[in-house]
């Protein structure tokens, strides 16, 4: 443990009098939750399409990080999580983690706050994935606590969604979105009526603008997607009450898209173009709307197709592929394929997970992690679903895998529960 502080402190040393070389600076990034521009898509990768009965080989195991749903962000150099109730510390808190990308050593631990132990055993612990931004990471609990720490583990600044913000959750579960960088900007989701979207310092923490959505239902637990319409940018996000498009340099409320009340609105949003779908799970599905440019910078939108319940998906997030979108069948562990245009299912399918399945999408092919652990490849076509090849996680299968899979640089990134793994998955 010492040696790995005394290498850590060292190439921060460096980066301090200008910037700490090392051999991955290439190394392609993913800096919050579904990637840089919150597609869960890893353009640019060549992959295997088989692995072997095991498994690909795997180049680390991090232990130790405790419990945890939270996802893997990446930087060139570094790996972060959020886990809490960890074997080695004293305490059930939790612990914003940042490991080595190349070995999985532990670099650093900051603790971020105590753990989430609300409703069943299954369903506590950290659930946000970190947000990297060059010297800073920005890290939520399921609270509402939003910190700055700097690459170093140090706090910089913490703001209370609930409690300084006057913030409202739809539903029980805590907060678990990732925040979003822009510019200088941080934005993040409070929800309510009062703060439903907001604006802060990214250095500072004070607030820049307030979005208010009139009578929204609270915050749910997706993470903001920009895009341009038009010349207007626009923060697209859904809270309990629906979808809702926000101007990025006011905070205007330029459209909203109301549902009926349902246990929880999860998945993030696809954007594409002037395109928006979401769709959420509990019997609601999914929904395509199209922004429309007006006067002034204002954007409408029209409906193109309504909730569609073959579309639904819980919490495991969906993905576009050219013309198509794909996600698993509410928490079913059944992959659909469907036409985005007209929501058209064109396939479901069944392969070797079972449960709930999580989707990341890179070299024209689906990586499904489903809750029982396992994890698997298949096609990405819309001709049908052709699962290429599967393994079951070692280890896995005492509380769900319900954390969401990374690939990227020929690498799978799997967060399960108190580790890290990751295997080379390149062909």
């Amino acid at each position: 443990m010492r040696r790995v502080l005394v290498v850590a402190c060292f190439c921060l040393s460096v980066a301090a009098m200008g910037r700490c070389v090392r051999a991955d600076e290439g190394a392609k990034t993913w800096p919050t939750f579904r990637g840089p521009d919150r597609t869960a898509v890893a353009e640019g990768e060549q992959l295997a399409d088989q692995w072997p009965q095991d498994g690909p080989p795997l180049v680390w195991e991090a232990t130790g990080i405790g419990r945890g749903y939270s996802s893997v962000a990446l930087d060139q150099q570094r790996a972060l999580t959020m886990g809490d109730t960890l074997p080695e510390e004293s305490t059930t808190d939790e612990f914003l983690i940042c490991l080595d990308r190349s070995t999985g050593k532990l670099l650093w631990k900051a603790r971020t706050g105590p753990a989430w132990n609300e409703g069943r055993e299954s369903w506590q612990s950290a659930r946000s994935t970190p947000t990297i931004d060059g010297d800073n990471v920005y890290a939520m609990t399921a609270f509402g606590e939003l910190i700055c720490f700097t690459n170093q583990g140090e706090e910089v600044w913490r703001r209370h969604l609930m409690e300084d913000l006057n913030g409202k959750k739809a539903d029980s579960w805590g907060y678990s979105e990732s925040p979003t960088i822009d510019g200088d900007r941080l934005i993040c989701t409070p929800g309510g009526p009062e703060n439903t979207m907001v604006a802060l310092d990214k250095r500072t923490g004070e607030l820049i603008w307030s979005c208010q959505r009139p009578e929204d239902r609270g915050a749910g637990h997706a993470s903001i997607v920009k895009v341009s319409v038009a010349g207007t940018e626009v923060y697209v996000q859904t809270t309990g009450s629906g979808a809702m498009g926000v101007r990025a340099s006011d905070g205007k409320l330029l459209w909203t898209y109301d549902i009926p009340k349902t246990t929880a609105v999860i998945p993030t949003p696809i954007v594409h173009g002037d395109l928006v779908f979401f769709t959420a799970g509990y019997g609601l599905g999914g929904a395509l709307l199209r922004q429309i440019p007006r006067d002034q910078g204002d954007i409408a939108i029209e409906e193109i197709y309504p909730n569609k319940q073959d579309l639904q998906n819980k919490h495991g997030g969906v993905v576009r592929l050219g013309d198509y979108i794909y996600g698993d069948t509410d928490a079913r562990g059944i992959p659909f394929c469907a036409k985005l245009l007209t929501g058209e299912v064109v396939w479901k399918g069944r392969g070797s997970g079972r449960e709930s399945a999580s989707v990341v999408a890179a070299d024209g092919k689906l990586f499904l992690h489903y809750a029982d652990g396992t994890m698997s490849i298949a096609k990405a076509s819309p001709e049908a679903f052709e699962e290429l090849s599967a393994f079951k996680v070692p280890g896995t299968g005492n509380r769900p895998s319900w954390a969401h899979p990374v690939v990227l640089d020929g690498k799978l990134y799997l967060r399960e529960d108190n580790r890290v793994l990751c295997y080379d998955v390149s062909r």
